[in-house]
């Protein structure tokens, strides 16, 4: 299948997004000049704006790709969370099956731009176990609605309390009982067992971790064979695709190296939510029947579109399909 034909069958794939929900808030400005205070620059500041991060991040690529998309998260009862959802719900995702908590705080990260540099970032979220959704009343009945009508799930870790090893084993579950295909984008520190899923996404770091090998040495070859036979041995996923930043992207089935792709990046300005840009499109191109090395090349142009932006961004069919 060429692009345009995964894009156009993308337009029916339905993709249920559970992970961590987050509002991304970004303070841009520039500096001049240093604190009589302290030795810290003082931030001019010329506006704000606001995305969704984490999960909501990825269902919003999914959404900006043509497919179908719904999230299923933990929010508070708080303005970050009405922002959130008001956002989710303007780009026709399914939010129904989020889980509104008024006991905790939705997740904000905060961002401090001076031109394109960040100075630092400003997280707000409560404890972590406060957001575990199996911990949630119903829980169970409100997973086996969200996975009704799914083609794909993507389950979206970023370590902040939603997905436990509890909630994976009820997902893995019922997406086996219906056929449907899982993504995992993983977090290797947490040492979830991941057995089950059809797809892994880790970038360089991660599949380091996944594999248990320590970072290569100064000099030292990136051992990407390796890291896929080991992966494939703990977790037996159909297929691993490892992001590698300026060199691309890797395939692998049955832990063997199948293919390899160079970045489609020409500039790269904040690689802030690329990796949730990859997964989204990979598993939306594999779930409207694209092959993996397919699938993988879409992906890659998408991340390219993505790096180019400032902020936490969307790839949409006609940037990835436009002449570059």
């Amino acid at each position: 299948m060429n692009p345009s034909a995964i894009l156009k069958a993308i337009r029916n794939v339905r993709i249920l997004v559970v992970g961590d929900v987050m509002l991304d808030h970004y303070i841009w400005g520039d500096v001049n000049r240093i604190s009589p205070e302290a030795p810290v620059p003082v931030l001019h500041v010329m506006r704000e704006s606001h995305s969704a991060g984490g999960a909501a991040n990825v269902a919003l690529n999914v959404a900006a790709l043509g497919g179908q998309a719904s999230l299923m998260g933990m929010l508070g009862d708080d303005e970050a969370g009405r922002h959130l959802t008001r956002m989710l719900s303007e780009a026709a995702i399914d939010i129904s099956h989020c889980v509104v908590a008024p006991e905790v705080a939705t997740i904000v990260k905060t961002r401090v731009i001076a031109r394109t540099q960040q100075l630092c970032r400003i997280d707000r979220e409560a404890a972590r176990h406060a957001y575990a959704l199996d911990a949630a009343a119903g829980v169970a009945k409100l997973l086996d609605s969200a996975m009704a009508n799914a083609d794909a799930l993507i389950i979206s870790d970023y370590a902040k309390g939603v997905v436990t090893q509890s909630l994976i084993d009820q997902l893995l579950v019922l997406a086996a009982a219906r056929g449907v295909f899982v993504a995992v984008d993983p977090k290797p520190a947490r040492h979830l067992n991941l057995r089950g899923a059809d797809l892994l996404t880790p970038n360089r770091h991660e599949a380091l971790e996944l594999a248990g090998l320590p970072e290569p040495g100064p000099g030292e070859t990136y051992p990407l064979a390796e890291i896929c036979r080991l992966i494939h041995a703990e977790f037996a996923p159909k297929w691993l695709v490892i992001t590698l930043g300026a060199d691309g992207m890797a395939v692998s089935r049955e832990g063997e190296v199948a293919h390899q792709l160079a970045t489609e990046a020409r500039e790269i300005f904040d690689v802030c939510g690329a990796g949730d840009t990859v997964i989204a499109t990979l598993t939306a191109a594999l779930a409207g029947g694209a092959s993996a090395v397919e699938a993988a090349s879409l992906a890659n142009r998408a991340a390219g579109v993505v790096v180019a932006k400032m902020g936490t961004a969307t790839a949409t069919a006609e940037e990835i399909l436009s002449p570059r």
